[in-house]
């Protein structure tokens, strides 16, 4: 027993001799350097760096995350501030330099466009004449809420919608509209004219009208307003502006559940619901380098997408652009971040018709960002694009040629930026088409042309309106971009 018990208390002194071996210090690397630890536990001193990296990551995800909400608010603060329309009025964008602003315009057809604000308005009553539109109303989320025209219920034939603003019920007579439930209070209506005659267009569009609900029964005429040659730009700001339009719009909307996690990530960084936007040194340093870390990361997932599916053909380098399988943006078991952040980066607006799957309704995208050896398109190059004989469009297709920095219709001397079969292209023989690019117009070819900007890279966007079978069982290809040597 005693052996035992002198047994017993050796190993217990043994054991209390172990730990009280004093803490180690060491250093460990990460990827933001050395960081000084004193056995499991960071030093003190290091700890503030820690929280930087915290910071900078919160900042950059929060950056990616509100691509899409930070897009339509400064677009809505642009037609305020710089083209003077109110909540409710309709902005009309027909020339080239009314779409300067629209991130990834086609340059074929009209725009129309107005931003509402369902706080001011209560339900709203959106009556649509009959003819060939295409468009649609979505929150500010850009998530679609319902189509209007050739891909909405109305099928073409016109109609009353009624938009819902978040959690109000449908009045009682809602059964005479299409009924649209918003998740936020301000929306974007718009709409394409897919008519081809000016004329018949603008009698489409001065039929649209637009109203309060509660003024159904005398409801003042519809604002239809234009630029007239006033600048103006869409794409996001950057830097500090980038936070404070986001801020500003958070002040405005609801929080949606999925997102209360960046609310956190924000409030962290001096930017909160409720309260001012006033955040620290500290603060703004990890936003200044979230911001421009956060712009870079949307850039590459953008033109260099490595998501599943995003190459249309194998041997092909055109992309198919809008990645979003449906207007929520949902999947069975996550929300598509990734894709949203790539066509909310590089485009605007999302509507069921832009996915349609259905041959001869809705449009399609594909996207080209490289020529076809993989190298980014310099606008210093020429470039030649082989079209077929009869791309498998029902309506219409066209070519247009976008700036990477702005992401908006390439401002060149030439003032042109698309290439369609609603312009009087030359073909060849066989009925193929031949188009070009780059900074001089290639002799007997003008038509065929898009003037490129040395200096600055360029993408382009190849659209089908009403695409048929060809496109989708993809019997008919694209040819790739080719350097002219």
């Amino acid at each position: 027993m005693n052996a035992l018990l002198r047994n017993a208390g050796f190993s217990l002194l043994t054991l209390s001799a172990g730990c009280s071996v004093g803490v180690q210090a060491q250093t460990l690397d990460t990827r933001i350097g050395p960081i000084n630890m004193e056995g499991e536990l960071p030093a003190r001193s290091d700890i503030a760096k820690v929280f930087g990296e915290l910071d900078f990551q919160q900042a950059t995800q929060s950056f990616l995350w509100a691509l899409p909400l930070v897009s339509y608010a400064q677009w809505q603060e642009e037609f305020s501030s710089k083209l003077g329309a109110r909540s409710g009025d309709l902005m009309v964008l027909d020339s080239y330099e009314d779409k300067l602003g629209v991130i990834t315009a086609n340059a074929t057809t009209p725009y129309i466009l107005g931003f509402v604000d369902l706080n001011e308005t209560g339900p709203l009553v959106i009556e649509l004449p009959p003819g060939p539109t295409a468009g649609g109303i979505g929150d500010f989320w850009q998530r679609a809420i319902i189509d209007i025209g050739q891909t909405g219920p109305d099928q073409g034939k016109g109609g009353k919608y009624l938009v819902i603003p978040p959690g109000q019920q449908p009045p009682a007579d809602a059964g005479r509209y299409y009924v649209a439930k918003s998740e936020t209070m301000n929306v974007l209506v718009g709409f394409r004219v897919l008519e081809p005659d000016p004329a018949k267009g603008k009698a489409l569009v001065d039929q649209f009208k637009m109203y309060p609900y509660a003024q159904r029964s005398k409801p003042a005429p519809t604002r239809l307003l234009s630029p007239g040659g006033k600048a103006w730009s869409g794409t996001q700001p950057r830097g500090m502006a980038y936070w404070q339009r986001l801020h500003g719009i958070i002040q405005k909307e609801p929080v949606n559940e999925r997102d209360r996690f960046y609310m956190a990530m924000l409030a962290s960084l001096g930017i909160e619901k409720d309260k001012p936007f006033n955040p620290n040194d500290r603060q703004r340093e990890a936003l200044e380098q979230g911001a421009q870390m956060g712009e870079l990361i949307a850039k590459a997932n953008a033109f260099a997408k490595r998501f599943p599916g995003s190459q249309y053909w194998k041997d092909r380098q055109w992309d198919t652009v809008l990645n979003i399988a449906e207007p929520s943006q949902r999947l069975g078991y996550y929300d598509q971040l990734w894709e949203r952040s790539a066509w909310f980066y590089e485009a605007v607006t999302n509507t069921k018709g832009m996915v349609s799957k259905t041959p001869g309704l809705g449009q399609t995208y594909l996207g080209a960002y490289t020529d076809k050896d993989g190298q980014w398109l310099d606008g210093g190059k020429h470039y030649t694009l082989h079209v077929g004989a009869n791309p498998p469009a029902r309506q219409f297709w066209s070519l247009t040629v976008y700036d990477i920095d702005s992401r908006c219709l390439i401002d060149n001397p030439q003032r042109k930026a698309d290439l369609s079969s609603r312009q009087d292209l030359q073909k060849n023989p066989d009925g193929s088409i031949d188009l070009y690019f780059g900074p001089h117009a290639p002799k007997d070819f003008e038509s065929n042309w898009v003037q490129t900007l040395p200096g600055k890279h360029w993408f382009s966007y190849f659209r089908l309106y009403a695409p048929t079978e060809a496109y989708f069982d993809k019997s008919w290809k694209l040819d790739d971009i080719t350097p002219v040597p």
